[in-house]
């Protein structure tokens, strides 16, 4: 119950999902936890389910403005920032070819997917820097590995943080700061945004088949995998992509 005791951890998208299944475990395992999402409601239900280890604020991950504010806001009233989950995405629709996506879907995905991931690590290394140090946690997806042609902008901004999290990790490392930076590759996860891509039951099922291990996983799966990460357990852990996907990539 106490494997990240005493850190304080701004999870990002927490208001369902994946985002909330970590910052509930998070929290259970001792730290305080900043909830963030552009979803009030949610975040607010999130935060009530976890009680008094943590408190919400509304954050739109692709706005720097909304960084800075939050960033300052954690320093100034926790005092410190041991660690940060950029878990905010979005798919967009399904299905969603090259040839059919719009430039202004493609760019909306990538500034949240991507964009949102560069500025909490440009505003979250300092942060951590002048905590004592800390690990980042980015969510990126099996599709970083593997062609999407269903979801065209979706793989590519996975692909991007997959990159982008050794980027950061190995030039953090080199520089002594104590930051940790590693990515998380969930596979077909049942939470409202994974239900999304798959629109009916012959859908379900067929996604389903493929997996080795036969169902599909949880947000608590993932949310397991960030608590590692996120505690003192992997500090000689860095530049890693962390696959939880039933068995998909081992294909």
């Amino acid at each position: 119950m106490n494997r990240v005791a005493g850190k304080v951890v701004l999870v990002t998208g927490a208001g369902s999902g994946i985002g909330r299944a970590t910052a509930k475990l998070l929290a259970d395992e001792g730290a305080t936890v900043i909830v963030t999402d552009i979803n009030r409601p949610g975040g607010l239900e999130t935060v009530q389910q976890i009680g008094g280890k943590a408190r919400f604020e509304e954050h739109d991950t692709a706005r720097e403005a909304d960084w800075k504010r939050i960033i300052d806001d954690i320093l100034a009233r926790e005092g410190a920032l041991h660690g940060l989950v950029n878990n905010a995405g979005i798919a967009g629709p399904f299905p969603a070819t090259f040839e059919t996506e719009t430039l202004e879907q493609w760019r909306r995905m990538l500034s949240i997917n991507v964009e949102g991931v560069f500025l909490g690590c440009k505003y979250g290394v300092p942060a951590l820097r002048q905590s004592g140090g800390g690990s980042i946690v980015n969510l990126s997806s099996l599709a970083a590995f593997l062609g999407t042609p269903d979801l065209s902008a979706y793989g590519a901004s996975k692909g991007a943080v997959r990159q982008f999290t050794k980027t950061v990790a190995i030039d953090c490392a080199r520089k002594g700061y104590k930051v940790r930076c590693n990515s998380v590759h969930p596979g077909v996860i049942l939470t409202p945004m994974g239900e999304g891509i798959l629109p009916n039951d012959k859908a379900r099922e067929r996604t389903r088949q493929r997996i080795p291990i036969g169902v599909f996983g949880a947000p608590e799966d993932i949310a397991y995998g960030i608590l590692y990460l996120i505690s003192d357990e992997a500090r000689f852990v860095t530049g890693a992509e962390l696959v939880i996907d039933g068995g998909m990539n081992a294909i």
